[in-house]
């Protein structure tokens, strides 16, 4: 099978999702708990770690998603981060019949900062484009710097996730560069009063790529979601209070 779930656990199903760059292995140090309480999907996007692009298609939300959902169980709760959110929130939009709930995690509908938008400097994202050719695994490196700063252990945080990360293949270097044309390209702001699905939105207080001054306007966008703010954490508050994290989750999400 050309894409790479991992399943564990039992009870109601809930499909994990992660962010540019990485792989499932990103979400270990919630597994365990997680597991006790769902039945844990933890996806490779097609593309990263040890799921193949295997579309014909340009890469895409819609092509993620057309690669994605045979996978998963037939109703599901979700949980997605940064740009897994992002395609957690086309899942909720496109496929409400199946999806249960939605949880995003440190994401937004458009990450690029505008003069009436907080989020990502154009600069940071055009730069990555341009290094991935040179290096791409010190860029993965340096977007992993840039995802913990502001938090109180980010240099162990960082070296905490290459040890998950790096023991993976590494992304498809075609996907790694077009799927970083999504987050500097797409836009759901409009579509986020459509989701129909109990909407809840993790945040990370320190997060440089969805700044705290998002939230408000997010919430403004989506009035029938919750959010809840991680004090501590910078754009991975699963890995800098998975504790709280789990506890949150449970809060919001039936099992």
């Amino acid at each position: 099978m050309s894409l790479s779930v991992t399943c564990c656990g039992t009870g109601t199903p809930i499909v994990v999702l992660h962010g540019w760059g990485m792989n499932a292995n990103i979400w270990q140090p919630v597994v365990p708990t997680l597991s006790e309480h769902f039945q844990l999907y933890c996806v490779d996007l097609p593309g990263f770690g040890d799921s193949v692009w295997s579309s014909e298609n340009d890469v895409s939300l819609e092509s993620f998603i057309e690669q994605i959902m045979p996978a998963l169980p037939p109703r599901f709760h979700l949980l997605g981060w940064s740009l897994g959110g992002l395609i957690a929130t086309q899942i909720a939009l496109t496929h409400s019949d199946r999806v249960m709930s939605l949880t995003t995690v440190a994401s937004s509908p458009h990450f690029v900062e505008s003069s009436d938008w907080a989020g990502i400097k154009p600069t940071i994202l055009e730069q990555f484009q341009q290094q991935l050719d040179s290096n791409f695994k010190k860029t993965i490196e340096r977007f992993l710097a840039i995802q913990a700063m502001g938090s109180e252990d980010a240099r162990e945080q960082v070296k905490q996730v290459k040890q998950l990360i790096f023991t993976k293949p590494m992304p498809d270097q075609g996907v790694l560069k077009q799927s970083l044309a999504i987050l500097q390209t797409a836009d759901l702001r409009r579509q986020l009063p459509d989701i129909e699905v109990p909407f809840n939105r993790f945040y990370g207080r320190l997060d440089s790529l969805v700044p705290e001054r998002a939230i408000d306007d997010i919430s403004a966008l989506a009035p029938q979601s919750k959010a809840v703010v991680f004090t501590k954490s910078a754009h991975a508050p699963f890995i800098s209070e998975p504790e709280r994290f789990v506890s949150e989750l449970l809060k919001v999400v039936e099992n």
